[in-house]
């Protein structure tokens, strides 16, 4: 899974001489958190809604509100926008995004191509609406959680049970764990969980949760 099949395309850009009012005014309507700051096809920096909060006025201000508006008015993006840019390019992969985002705590990125021009966004929404996705948590099959020893030949041996019993696997994910444990997560349409309960146990694979999701 790409990144340039799961950004925002062609987002909203502006320019370092947009005011802090108008960059406000196009968050707010356009319901966004970040803009990139672009001039002449070059990305030059990049605001946040938390920037623009950082440099308004505070409520408890004994400014009139004309006053407040006038000032952030005079305000230019140039003067307060982030120089250092986290970008991604558009061919990484979804996985790469989300960990540059985890490492560095932050909740998008800037996507751009080979010639460095802004292509798109890619936020912390994205990310999670890949792993519903991965996991098709909205699809209504059954979530089996199994326990056992981390070993060669252990996928094979799982995946063996439900060949068996002729269901198909839709997702799976290994998490390794603690002294040679894993757990596989299986998301599948399981019409006997009792009996896949006993095949898996055989093999060495207890089923340590069931559920049904979406």
């Amino acid at each position: 899974m790409f990144v340039a099949t799961r950004m925002t395309e062609n987002p909203v850009t502006v320019t370092p001489d947009t005011s802090v009012t108008e960059a406000k005014n196009m968050m707010q309507k356009n319901k966004f958190r970040r803009l990139p700051i672009v001039q002449d096809g070059k990305l030059l920096g990049i605001v946040t809604d938390r920037d623009l909060r950082e440099v308004s006025p505070s409520p408890a201000t004994t400014l009139a509100k004309h006053e407040a508006n006038y000032l952030l008015d005079k305000i230019l993006l140039r003067d307060i926008m982030k120089k250092k840019v986290l970008t991604i390019c558009a061919d990484a992969t979804i996985e790469e995004a989300a960990l540059m985002m985890y490492k560095e705590k932050i909740g998008g990125l800037v996507v751009v191509d080979v010639n460095g021009a802004v292509v798109g966004i890619i936020t912390e929404t994205d990310i999670f609406k890949c792993f519903v996705d991965v996991m098709g948590l909205a699809e209504g099959k059954t979530r089996i959680t199994l326990g056992g020893a981390d070993r060669i030949g252990m996928l094979h041996e799982i995946t063996g049970v439900f060949k068996e019993l002729d269901i198909s696997i839709d997702s799976m994910v290994a998490l390794p764990g603690p002294d040679h444990q894993a757990q596989q997560i299986i998301r599948a349409d399981v019409p006997d969980v009792e009996l896949l309960t006993k095949k898996l146990g055989d093999k060495g694979y207890p089923v340590l949760h069931v559920a049904k999701i979406g």
